[in-house]
Parts: structure tokens; sequence; C-alpha cells
């Protein structure tokens, strides 16, 4: 499993976090644990494998947002109590 955070530019309010999410979850079916901050600036998720990130790029585009950049690292589960 991989975490992936994409940086993207255009978000301004909840609505804007919420249609990001959904905008990754219909693009990559797979993904879980999709966030999106507007303060940041970015979307994380976690995937299986390795994510599209050109046909999340053109989704994201699409949805009238500016995709920036990726970036990827391996997810490691935590237990309960660490």
């Amino acid at each position: 499993m991989n975490k992936y955070t994409v940086k993207i530019e255009g978000m301004s309010c909840g609505m804007c976090e919420a249609h990001i999410c959904d905008t990754v979850r219909k693009t990559l079916p797979g993904a879980k644990k999709v966030a999106a901050s507007r303060k940041k600036g970015e979307a994380c998720f976690v995937c299986e494998g390795e994510a599209d990130m050109a046909a999340l790029e053109k989704a994201v585009a699409g949805a009238g947002y500016t995709f920036v950049s990726a970036s990827s690292e391996p997810y490691r589960r935590r237990g309960l109590f660490g």
C-alpha cells in the first residue's frame, strides 16, 4: 500500500474539499482514507499498488482545480497503541 499526497490549488471552502474527495474516489476506485485540506492545499489517500496520477490530474483539472504535484510513500498501518 502507498500513501499519496497531491498538491491542489483552488480549494477555498469545505465544499471544495468534498468535491476533491469525490473526484479522487470516482477516478481511483481503490482509494481509501481520502481526505482533502484547503488550508494545506492538498489531498491525501491510501491506495493498493500504483495510482494512475495522469487520470487523477485530468479529473482534478476537469473539476476546476489545478493539479500541482503528487508524491507517494509506503503506507504503514498503525495498530491501536502505536
